[in-house]
């Protein structure tokens, strides 16, 4: 059987192992998954996150399941085309953004779930919709601000249930 993985993208100013990241890879190493974090400490620049996904990507042989949070998810989303993702799991993706639309990335034809807090202060709500409406993803709308902290717990059932349901697309 074929590496299943999981790849985490972290947010502009977090880290690859942050607490969100960290329960969320405990779960996908309990799904049988390989988890990875990339690192993007350093690297402001959205296209250049791109380009260290693609690159740190490019000898994973599997099914490959992109996770991104913030400027992680908008890394998740622009990469996984050219990834051949099976599925996207994303918080708060900062998609659409003022100054950034002509940027807005052809996602994957693969299931995608997003979650997102009803108080994010950094990304409006309505963006997310927006994405869920044209890619028919999944929208879990919580009661949260940008770093969803609070609800670790909530989203990690999220990803046990979509683990779960993109089976037949591993």
């Amino acid at each position: 059987m074929a590496e299943r993985y999981v790849v985490f993208s972290h947010g502009k100013d977090s880290e690859p192992w942050g607490s969100k990241i960290a329960a969320m890879a405990e779960i996908a190493r309990e799904e049988g998954f390989v988890v990875e974090s990339v690192d993007y400490r350093g690297i402001d620049d959205p296209k250049d996150r791109v380009t260290r996904l693609l690159s740190f990507c490019k000898d994973l042989r599997g099914s490959l399941v992109l996770v991104g949070s913030s400027l992680g998810g908008y890394v998740s989303v622009a990469a996984s085309s050219l990834l051949q993702a099976r599925g996207m799991f994303l918080l708060a993706p900062a998609l659409y953004m003022p100054g950034y639309e002509k940027f807005s990335p052809r996602p994957a034809s693969c299931p995608t779930t997003i979650i997102h807090g009803w108080r994010d202060e950094v990304i409006p709500v309505d963006n997310s919709y927006r994405f869920a409406r044209e890619q028919k993803a999944t929208l879990h709308v919580v009661d949260s601000d940008h770093g969803l902290l609070d609800q670790i717990r909530p989203i990690n059932h999220y990803l046990t249930y979509f683990l779960f349901s993109i089976e037949e697309f591993l």
